[in-house]
């Protein structure tokens, strides 16, 4: 076991039911197994527990109280909540301890946590959108049981409201069932370990009504049923995916809101008298199936079991707290906008692969330009004589001016600078690259991640730049920290980058963070540069926006996706006018000590 614990933390009070509970041990049981360090965190044991962990192979060891959490120095990697609703303060106490991630959150604090799965949340009722939402995430049995049901047995019947059944829903619904006269039906009610509901003694004299004991192993039978009546929850769709239909009887507003959404028909609508014939209702059920892809494999523990997280509790460039609202959640990935500088920032659920040796100049940047990096080598070439132009209008007289460029990859921005007078020198993590420009070039470089590398010689410098770079780091505030110190007086810093607010993100906010490549921590503006470097001590001499893509404005990109085009040339001018390009670059210098 490494990486820390994990804290697994349902909500166990009385009145939430016994799912979140249930569902809680057996993630820690399962993580257990996959060898993961998980605990199960619950405060004094309210009655029923104790024979809840028997029933459900759970080890007392596996579970860790508050007491035993404040004498515990192990450190925790991240903390899952099952709460239904968390309250704030609840959440806050957690987030000071590790990165949080929620399972089917419903309270206000929703977009306050750092990552967000739906398995039971429908997606027209999640606001914000989780990073991952999928019924499949349940806990299925390798291969559901099911029956065909002669025309003349009888209807069989289970009824289960959990562990709790604090409303006591079992009682009323067989109640209801039983008082329809002529029904040709067999009733099993489960009785949860942790309910005090009392079972009428009437039952017992009903042949066709049986009071049972839960069953840890609910999901592996429930195919044995002709229709399942529970409230919404993890049977609801156990059911779905073993093909017996299910009606839902809500405890709470909520989980008939939540039904709805979901699909699921009401046992109340039924007694109403809505018409709903068994036939209907269980093509109903199997449309349902199909349309979740309820499948066995996929599960909430090879889920979380992969979690590394990498969360900032304050922004990576200029330091204010994170805020409670996401701009959006993807898959593996939360960003956050900084309200005191304007940088939108990425957390992950796991970090990014690094990929900045050959392939990431030769396979990957095929793909995306059509050709290799050293192909492209002459374009990046005279791209970067234009910015040293601009570098050079800034920076005071000088005889000989040294030049740091910080991921250097093969030199081109090198070469550029060496024919404008330049003293240049590069730092690239690459090796391969590394060689390229010491070897061919003739330029000094040395391989290494910036700032915690040895740096090549002439420091200080008249000019550092960074192009397409400085959204790879994940503290842009030591960076940019480092890069004053190794400045002179009057030093410019000149980087590019992408841009959200470009045309792209302009158009949809939303696409563009979803197709920002997974290495880049951190999303800037044109806009928001003044103040963010000024925090850092830089002064902006000037931006340019670049990248302009008249084919991506929304609504009339579609006709200018070629230069012949009669749009294309007025989009690309509005563009420029607007600054609209998907990317710019930014001049500043070094601010006087005042």
């Amino acid at each position: 076991m490494n990486g820390g614990r994990i804290l697994i933390i349902p909500a166990a009070e009385r009145g939430q039911g016994g799912g979140h509970l249930c569902r809680c041990i057996n993630l820690v049981r399962d993580l257990r197994g996959m060898g993961k360090e998980a605990l199960l965190f619950l405060p004094p044991q309210p009655g029923g527990v104790a024979s809840l962990f028997i029933s459900m192979s759970f080890s007392p060891e596996w579970r860790i109280t508050d007491e035993e959490l404040a004498e515990s120095d192990e450190r925790t990697e991240f903390v899952i909540l099952d709460h239904f609703q968390t309250p704030v303060e609840e959440l806050a106490r957690w987030k000071k301890t590790a990165p949080v991630i929620g399972i089917d959150e419903g309270g206000k604090s929703r977009d306050d946590f750092d990552f967000l799965v739906d398995i039971l949340v429908p997606e027209k009722l999640a606001r914000p959108l989780a990073n991952i939402s999928d019924p499949s995430l349940l806990k299925f049995p390798p291969e559901p049981l099911s029956k065909k049901r002669a025309p003349d047995e009888a209807l069989k019947i289970l009824v289960t409201f959990g562990q709790e059944d604090a409303a006591g829903l079992g009682n009323a619904v067989v109640r209801s069932l039983c008082a329809k006269k002529n029904q040709h039906i067999d009733i099993t009610l489960l009785r949860g370990s942790l309910s005090k509901i009392y079972y009428e003694e009437a039952y017992s004299k009903l042949s066709n009504v049986r009071v049972l004991a839960a069953i840890p192993s609910l999901a592996e039978h429930l195919g044995e049923y002709d229709l399942v009546i529970t409230h919404y929850g993890i049977t609801a769709y156990e059911a779905l995916y073993s093909g017996t239909p299910v009606l839902l009887a809500s405890p709470t507003a909520y989980h008939a809101k939540l039904a709805k959404a979901a699909g699921f028909y009401s046992i109340r609508k039924i007694n109403r008298g809505v018409a709903r014939s068994y036939a209907e209702l269980k093509k109903h059920c199997e449309e349902m199936a199909a349309r979740y892809r309820l499948r066995e494999g996929s599960t909430l523990a090879a889920l979380c079991g992969g979690f590394s997280p990498v969360v900032n509790r304050h922004c990576p460039l200029c330091g204010g707290n994170a805020p409670e609202y996401s701009v959006a959640r993807f898959k593996e990935r939360t960003y956050r906008r900084c309200p005191v500088c304007g940088v939108t920032y990425m957390d992950r659920t796991v970090p990014p692969p690094i990929e900045y040796e050959r392939e990431y100049f030769f396979g990957s940047y095929a793909k995306q330009y059509g050709k290799t990096y050293l192909e492209d080598f002459p374009n990046i070439k005279e791209a970067g004589k234009r910015r040293l132009k601009i570098i050079n209008s800034i920076l005071p007289a000088a005889k000989e001016r040294t030049l740091l460029d910080i991921g250097c990859a093969y030199g081109p921005f090198l070469a550029a600078a060496r024919e404008e007078g330049f003293l240049p020198a590069g730092i690239d993590p690459a090796e391969d690259a590394v060689r390229y420009v010491q070897q061919e070039l003739g330029i000094a470089a040395v391989r290494g991640f910036f700032p915690n590398s040895p740096l090549p010689a002439n420091t200080p410098y008249d000019a550092v730049t960074l192009w397409f770079v400085i959204e790879h780091f994940t503290d842009c505030a030591a960076v940019l920290a480092a890069v004053k110190n190794i400045l002179k007086p009057g030093g410019v810093l000149a980087f590019s980058t992408p841009s959200f607010s470009g045309v792209s993100g302009r158009a949809n906010l939303r696409r563009f963070l979803s197709a920002s490549p997974a290495d880049h921590w951190t999303v800037w503006s044109p806009a928001m540069c003044k103040k963010a470097l000024a925090l850092a001590g830089f002064k902006v001499r000037k931006t340019t926006t670049i990248g302009r893509h008249p084919e991506r404005f929304p609504l009339l990109g579609k006709f200018a996706k070629s230069k012949k085009s009669p749009l294309y040339w007025p989009l690309l001018a509005v563009s420029k006018i607007f600054a609209l390009g998907d990317t710019f670059e930014v001049y500043a210098q070094v601010m006087e000590k005042q």
